[in-house]
């Protein structure tokens, strides 16, 4: 009716990219979506003090890996590349409380050591395996130990370079519709930037051409921390 005022229109302020996360809306999305407890915390701060702190995940992407194996209802779970620990506890913590065990291997005994004494504060060190060695060693003698198809998760987070042999291996060591998270995809954006020569970025971008054209799994990239990759393994091919 004439004189009536109408409704004012609002734009939505929805995006249907990704957003860029300033320091306060991470700080944000760490205090509502986030259930770290105190022990996982400690020992981001002690990691924090190393001179490798960057490896340490970002705690949303602990809280990930932590979702996937309750959703995967995982027992078995695989991990390359342990640093101090993190990544580890927070997915023990996440296994069923009646069993489950967690196979990590790395070879640094300093860094490990750390994780060690978290594990056991936690009281999660009995279902966690440490393997000390080269990753690839560890993985073939797994497969020698009739391990394939065995696990239900494995999360890769090691030397870059050898990321394609990883995910090969792993993928053999899943069970079919299995998960295999891989970390640092998107490398700091660099794996964007033309003319790229550092080797690091060379075999991530090389490891992602591989994933988009591997018929033998789903494929999902999630531009969470940085970069991780998720690949269900099909359960037939």
């Amino acid at each position: 009716m004439p004189g009536l005022s109408q409704p004012l229109q609002h734009t939505p302020t929805m995006s249907n990219r990704t957003l860029q996360l300033s320091s306060e809306l991470h700080t944000y999305l760490l205090s509502v979506g986030v259930r770290e407890v105190p022990i996982q915390r400690r020992l981001r701060e002690e990691t924090a003090r190393l001179h490798a702190a960057n490896m340490q995940i970002a705690p949303e992407e602990g809280a990930l890996l932590a979702l996937l194996v309750r959703m995967l209802d995982a027992h078995n779970v695989l991990e390359i590349g342990t640093f101090t620990g993190y990544s580890a506890l927070t997915m023990a913590l996440a296994l069923p409380s009646g069993g489950g065990r967690l196979l990590t291997c790395d070879l640094n005994r300093e860094w490990t050591d750390i994780a060690r004494r978290y594990w056991r504060e936690a009281g999660v060190d009995e279902r966690i395996e440490l393997r000390l060695g080269h990753a690839v060693d560890t993985l073939r003698s797994l497969r020698l130990e009739s391990m394939a198809n065995q696990f239900d998760m494995a999360f890769i987070d090691a030397d870059k370079q050898n990321y394609r042999d990883y995910y090969e291996h792993a993928l053999e060591l899943v069970r079919p519709g299995g998960l295999l998270i891989i970390d640092n995809t998107l490398w700091a954006g660099r794996v964007a930037e033309p003319g790229e020569t550092d080797p690091d970025t060379l075999a991530i971008k090389e490891l992602n051409r591989v994933l988009h054209a591997d018929g033998r799994i789903e494929l999902c990239l999630i531009p969470i921390a940085d970069g991780v990759t998720l690949a269900h393994k099909r359960r037939s091919t």
